[in-house]
């Protein structure tokens, strides 16, 4: 689970919430803003939780304490969770963002580490000669840069999650699956299996791909929809 989902919890109560995770039947999450959250490395030490991915961003950051830190966490492939939009809006800068990446993935082979990037909408939703700025980006990405594909806001984004997964193949190392009508709004989102993304198809196109559930937010109680997306999903031979 990416941790951003209880994010208020945490903030209140770190050992607590990853502990109550842990009860969940979680034994992986995806942490976030690991240089900000204090005491992420021993609470999940004592949750008995290991996070294989989490997001922080870097480019256009100092990158080698942040490399360090994740490499201190455990972390095999850190993700860059944003790049601002104005940058994906010619070729030109979607070029520029791919050397940023690639040069970020030389820097943290160093640390032993991987990295990747993660979308929203907009990269999708911003046209570059009439093609998503998303395609002309995944099209130029090296080998050393993986792709964590956030499969709701690729719907939001007007793009069909279950062909693009096809096209994208291995390039993709993890899914962020969630659910609800893709809209732009975040707290439609709902438990996994209770919106209208189509997640057998989304998994089965991606099927070693992580499976990361996420609520960026929710009208209800986000725990409870964690609760029952893992519910779903083990009930679907998913999880």
């Amino acid at each position: 689970m990416q941790l951003y989902t209880v994010r208020e919890a945490l903030q209140a109560d770190l050992p607590g919430t990853l502990a109550r995770l842990a009860e969940l039947g979680f034994t992986q999450v995806e942490a976030f803003n690991i240089v900000g959250l204090e005491g992420l490395g021993d609470g999940l030490a004592a949750a008995g939780l290991r996070s294989p991915t989490a997001h922080q961003r870097f480019v256009g950051e100092t990158q080698e304490a942040i490399f360090e830190k994740a490499a201190a966490l455990g972390i095999r492939t850190l993700i860059d969770p944003h790049i601002d939009e104005e940058r994906w809006q010619t070729a030109d800068g979607v070029k520029a963002i791919v050397a940023d990446l690639a040069a970020a993935a030389e820097k943290a082979q160093t640390f032993g580490l991987a990295i990747g990037y993660h979308n929203h909408a907009f990269e999708f939703e911003t046209k570059i000669d009439g093609r998503p700025a998303y395609e002309l980006f995944a099209a130029q990405l090296p080998g050393s840069v993986s792709l964590e594909l956030d499969t709701y806001w690729a719907a939001v984004g007007g793009t069909d999650p279950v062909e693009l997964l096809g096209e994208l193949g291995s390039k993709v190392i993890a899914l962020h699956v969630k659910d609800g009508p893709a809209t732009h709004e975040n707290k439609d989102q709902v438990a996994v299996g209770s919106g209208s993304l189509p997640i057998r198809s989304i998994i089965e196109a991606a099927p070693t791909a992580l499976r990361v559930i996420e609520l960026d937010d929710s009208r209800g109680d986000r725990f409870q929809a964690v609760a029952d997306s893992v519910a779903f999903l083990k009930s679907e031979g998913l999880a």
